[in-house]
């Protein structure tokens, strides 16, 4: 079987473009041009992507926290149509999650959107715990989100965890003969 080579980068003004392309497939426009910029130029935002050399698309998903005081909000998580349901996601949050860590942060947090079960269930598998609901979140339909929480990421025994992590991801990757470079 043939693989893959993913890798995970931090993204750079360069990527801008296929920014704004991955955006509008996955969410028709979320964020703007200069919502990008700000992120790319702030020391307390980390803009990961996910890029194959294999892909006709250039930027395959991409993944964004926030550091505040000790917590790694969890802005976006996002694959392209394409690519859905075959690891992407996870080894995209694994990414996320252990930036995080090196990075010294306590704690992580995201908002998802309540229907999105295929979401709250990788955010689960991840340890993400429900933690409350923000009323009427999404301004497009008025939909709640749940606020998902982990905590305990300088923890010594996290470690353990995130090479667990990294184990179940690659394996999952490989089962769609992807190869994942970042560790």
């Amino acid at each position: 079987m043939i693989s893959l080579d993913l890798e995970i980068k931090l993204l750079t003004l360069e990527n801008l473009s296929a920014i704004l392309e991955l955006d509008q497939a996955c969410f028709g426009g979320l964020w703007t041009l200069e919502g990008y910029k700000r992120e790319l130029d702030s020391p307390n935002s980390d803009l990961l992507g996910l890029f194959s050399r294999f892909s006709t698309i250039s930027l395959l998903g991409i993944g964004c926290f926030w550091s505040i005081l000790e917590e790694a909000h969890i802005t976006i998580l996002a694959v392209h149509p394409q690519y859905h349901r075959q690891g992407l996601g996870a080894a995209l949050l694994y990414s996320l999650i252990k930036t995080a860590c090196d990075r010294g942060l306590e704690r992580a947090t995201l908002e998802v959107r309540a229907s999105n079960l295929a979401a709250i269930s990788l955010y689960q598998k991840f340890g993400f715990k429900t933690a409350g609901r923000r009323r009427r979140y999404y301004q497009d339909n008025g939909e709640d989100a749940l606020i998902l929480w982990m905590s305990d990421l300088q923890h010594p025994q996290f470690q353990k965890t995130l090479d667990n992590w990294y184990t179940l991801v690659s394996d999952r990757l490989d089962k769609s003969s992807w190869h994942l470079l970042f560790k």
